[in-house]
């Protein structure tokens, strides 16, 4: 029995799903489809050929090489203690409003999200540091844990941010373009995160007992001093895109390059964290490429089947209002992100996805920020939300339905901000534009 190539493509996506459903990881099964598919169309030699060449031809991209160096300076920067010098900033100027150690930690997060590109780090990261003093506050532990899980998810979005690049990879969109469009939306976020807390607490008071420690300005300001590695790579990443002065990957050698000699002039870099940043590193980047290979070759396959182009013909050809399409594409991510990793359903949906999406006029790289909240969505919703597990692996003490339970007015804050930024896009676009001109 012969099947048409477009009837293949959907079959090879039903397979995926029922390989991840049983267990299989997304890397395995999307690489084992998409070389089956191969063969099949292609035959043997021609289709192993192809699966063969995609993980050299791949790793040689320059733009590639972004990826390690941000997540080196992520794991620089935990490894030298610049996260405390945060924590303790944002509380000494925050901690007298309603909820102000919460809303302390979120800016925290967010500050540390500007040197880390990986939200999981992040949570792992404020969980030691601020849950412990908000629960020595007086706190609801619901709370105290849900605010650093949604306020993790931070680095998703502020650049540097690895799935900001990834998404840039997959659909040949620039990196330097996706990071400068990550900063504003990323802000909002978390000016968002700030207000569910303060809300939250000015409702239930009892959720978080006023602080009774009062800072003086001096100390204050002398706090301010614990930011300044972060705030110096902040304006080497933001200011060497933005001006034109250094790539996307330049930017990222150079900010670990100084968060490493400001960790050495501090002697807090020991010869051991050292070489704990460079094997944690080495490791998670060896996952990202691991995973970017198998979907690669999964999608090479669809776009030999086609199912992509077809996919967008019947798109536009709909007769409904392009938000309803668009809502409804956002509502299949949605879905997806409780059941896949933020990187998987990317690699696995922009194939089919973005093809129909520049049909219906959407810009390119909006449509990549928005896409990123959801993700940021899916880190911190059930089952699979990884930021909520890495909360719980550092505090058992708290349940895991607990913190699943806490994050849900964050995750409400998330879908009024893309609803923003669907109706207000310059907000994304603003900056990119401004320095690389519309695209």
């Amino acid at each position: 029995m012969s099947i048409d190539p477009v009837t293949a493509g959907w079959l090879g996506i039903a397979a995926i799903g029922i390989l991840v459903v049983l267990g299989v990881r997304v890397a395995f099964a999307a690489a084992a489809v998409g070389l089956v598919g191969l063969i099949w169309m292609r035959g043997w030699q021609v289709g192993t050929g192809i699966a063969g060449v995609i993980p050299h031809a791949e790793s040689v991209h320059f733009s590639l090489s972004v990826l390690p160096m941000f997540i080196l300076i992520g794991y620089m920067a935990y490894y030298a203690g610049i996260t405390r010098g945060l924590y303790d900033a944002g509380t000494k100027w925050l901690s007298r409003i309603p909820g102000g150690l919460g809303v302390g930690s979120v800016f925290a997060c967010a500050g540390f999200a500007a040197v880390s590109g990986a939200s999981t780090a992040s949570a792992a990261v404020f969980a030691r540091i601020a849950i412990p003093e908000m629960l020595r506050a007086g706190y609801d532990r619901r709370l105290a844990a849900a605010s650093v899980a949604a306020a993790g998810t931070l680095a998703s979005l502020i650049p540097p941010s690895a799935i900001l690049v990834i998404y840039g990879i997959i659909v040949e969109e620039s990196v330097g373009r996706l990071l400068l469009a990550g900063f504003i939306p990323g802000v909002i976020s978390a000016v968002m995160y700030a207000v569910v807390i303060i809300v939250r607490v000015m409702i239930s008071p009892e959720l978080a007992p006023p602080v009774t420690s009062r800072f003086t300005l001096r100390e204050k300001v002398v706090a301010l001093k614990g930011t300044s590695g972060v705030l110096l790579v902040v304006g080497i990443i933001m200011g060497g895109i933005y001006l034109g002065w250094m790539t996307p990957t330049e930017t990222g050698a150079v900010g670990a390059a100084v968060i490493f000699v400001m960790a050495l002039a501090k002697r807090e870099m020991t010869a051991r964290n050292f070489v704990d940043s460079l094997m944690e590193t080495g490791k998670l980047t060896a996952m990202i490429f691991t995973i970017i290979y198998s979907i690669l070759i999964f999608v090479r396959f669809l776009g030999y089947s086609g199912l992509p182009q077809e996919f967008a013909a019947w798109v536009v050809g709909l007769d409904v209002p392009r938000v309803a399409i668009f809502i409804s594409i956002l509502a299949i991510y949605f879905v997806l992100g409780m059941f896949l990793d933020g990187i998987g359903m990317l690699m696995l949906t922009l194939p089919v996805v973005y093809p129909a999406v520049l049909k219906l006029g959407y810009d390119p790289i909006w449509f990549g920020v928005i896409i990123v909240k959801l993700v940021e969505i899916c880190l911190v919703t059930p089952p699979v939300g990884l930021n909520c597990y890495v909360v719980n692996g550092v505090r058992p003490d708290i349940p895991l339905s607990d913190i699943f339970k806490g994050v849900w007015p964050f995750v409400v804050a998330d879908l009024i901000v893309i609803a923003f930024l669907y109706v207000f896009p310059d907000v994304v676009t603003f900056l990119p534009n401004t320095m690389f001109g519309k695209g």
